[in-house]
């Protein structure tokens, strides 16, 4: 599913957006519309861009040029009359509000449990009670099947506990896009598998735009409506996972995904 804007406006667009550290061009003009609930999976080489985009999106980073869209309002930009200035701290706070990270390696407040971690945000972002804050806690630990673990700190759980508890944390804020970057590649092997089937439950049953960096192709093909193959800060070719997987057509996809299979 390929976001078609003629049709309804994108929850996510990027209209030629570039970034740079220095010399280096790590976005070059990228423009991508991702549709509401779509679910598309980054890959590419190192270095390509594809965490930038969403570190992007999380206002982590800032963009140097264009602009980046969440349903229709930029995030990156606010109106000032009749033109587009540079957001303040206070328009990019609410438009953040909307979207969710799960980063590679869970930033979780060691000195909170599991509960805690995921209470924090919704108590001191959204001003929930802590009883409706722990409700909504307990319910999304139960949905990554870490029911038993409320009371247990970061130090105490498994590496697929952790990024568990950090998927719950970022749904706790019930974000309407969900981004995931590389949320399996600080696992051990054998904890890799309950991560990834928590993502695909989550991307079932619930209504949510999804982004998901990775290096799990299978994963890809499985929870992908659309696989963007991004090099040199651009999108060298895109598809659904059927398409770009199997029959790649641009020569340094091919070259990208035989070296993947080659190394997995």
């Amino acid at each position: 599913m390929i976001a078609d804007s003629t049709n309804e406006t994108p929850r996510v667009r990027f209209e030629n957006v570039s970034k740079c550290y220095g010399d280096l061009k790590v976005l070059d003009q990228l423009n991508l519309d991702i549709a509401a609930n779509e679910k598309v999976a980054i890959i590419g080489p190192s270095g390509s861009g594809k965490t930038t985009v969403l570190r992007m999106l999380m206002t982590l980073e800032e963009i140097d040029d264009g602009v980046i869209y969440v349903d229709g309002e930029s995030l990156t930009h606010m109106k000032s009359g009749d033109t587009l200035v540079r957001a303040n701290r206070a328009h990019m706070r609410r438009m953040r509000a909307n979207i969710g990270m799960v980063f590679q390696h869970f930033n979780l407040f060691p000195h909170m449990t599991a509960l805690k971690n995921c209470m924090e945000a919704p108590v001191t972002v959204l001003g929930l009670s802590k009883n409706q804050a722990r409700e909504r806690a307990v319910e999304l630990l139960d949905m990554v099947e870490l029911g038993g673990k409320l009371d247990h700190y970061p130090s105490q759980l498994s590496g697929g506990q952790k990024q568990r508890v950090a998927i719950a944390r970022a749904l706790a804020m019930r974000p309407k896009v969900m981004l995931f970057d590389e949320v399996t590649s600080a696992l051990d092997p054998e904890l890799v598998g309950e991560v990834l089937n928590v993502i695909r439950n989550l991307s079932e049953k619930h209504d949510l735009t999804m982004l998901m960096v990775t290096h799990q192709m299978g994963f890809a093909k499985a929870f992908a409506d659309r696989v963007c193959f991004f090099y040199e800060g651009k999108i060298a070719e895109q598809g659904s996972p059927e398409q770009l997987l199997n029959h790649p057509q641009n020569e340094r996809t091919k070259q990208f995904l035989s070296a993947v299979l080659e190394a997995g």
